[in-house]
């Protein structure tokens, strides 16, 4: 068993992290703020964040004030960045840090449609995992979502996270019940999520048109076959 009695992490801080194809730098509300509500579309954000447990946004006003919450509450707001256009097109949180466990979880996750069907999202997700693990040296890393949400569910375990189950009644949202899917995936399963994500992400794996030669899971299934084998 291994001994954990040194073991001693800080909590997350605001952090930029360079890709590719995506730079991630902390929320400013002064800069980001205005952006981030026309990327989704301005009211259009609401579909878009239909299974995140605040009410609806009435208007822009709304969606500052949720954002200044849960940053009161602990969350670590950072915006992605398409560094191509330099246009912020999305949002994630670093968000109930455990660091006398080594735990965090991603969450408040929300993409834009600029990021649908481009590398931009495996990137992202791939650097803030990155940190965790070797930044903060961290254990775990949690992703958690209503579990009606398919397509978060399915992003989930693309990304290499592994379900753990459903939390039933978990919380009540928009006045509705809502069970929560549970996923993480642990420092020892790093090396291999990140090989996968490296060679999923490497310009070797893009066409001339940028379509994928080879699907992430694919590639993290070869990974595993070989250790196996």
């Amino acid at each position: 068993m291994q001994d954990l009695s040194q073991y001693k992490v800080e909590a997350p801080s605001p952090v930029t992290l360079e890709g590719r194809f995506v730079r991630i730098i902390p929320y400013d509300r002064a800069i980001h703020l205005q952006a981030l509500w026309d990327a989704f579309g301005g009211l259009e954000i609401n579909p878009t964040l239909d299974y995140f447990s605040q009410p609806y946004f009435k208007g822009i006003e709304d969606f500052d004030l949720w954002l200044q919450g849960v940053q009161k509450g602990g969350w670590l707001t950072h915006v992605f960045i398409d560094k191509a256009k330099d246009a912020v097109v999305g949002m994630a949180n670093y968000m109930r840090a455990d660091p006398l466990n080594g735990v965090v979880e991603v969450g408040g996750v929300a993409h834009s449609a600029a990021m649908k069907r481009s590398p931009l999202s495996t990137e992202a997700h791939y650097l803030m995992a990155r940190h965790v693990f070797e930044g903060l040296q961290y254990r775990r890393y949690e992703w958690k979502c209503d579990n009606r949400n398919e397509p978060s569910k399915i992003t989930a375990a693309r990304y290499g996270f592994t379900f753990e189950g459903v939390f039933r009644q978990h919380m009540i949202s928009k006045g509705r019940n809502r069970d929560t899917a549970w996923f993480s995936m642990i420092d020892t399963e790093w090396p291999g999520l990140k090989a996968a994500f490296e060679a999923w992400l490497s310009p070797e794996n893009f066409d001339a048109a940028g379509q994928q030669r080879q699907r992430l899971e694919d590639i993290r299934a070869a990974g595993q076959t070989k250790a196996v084998s």
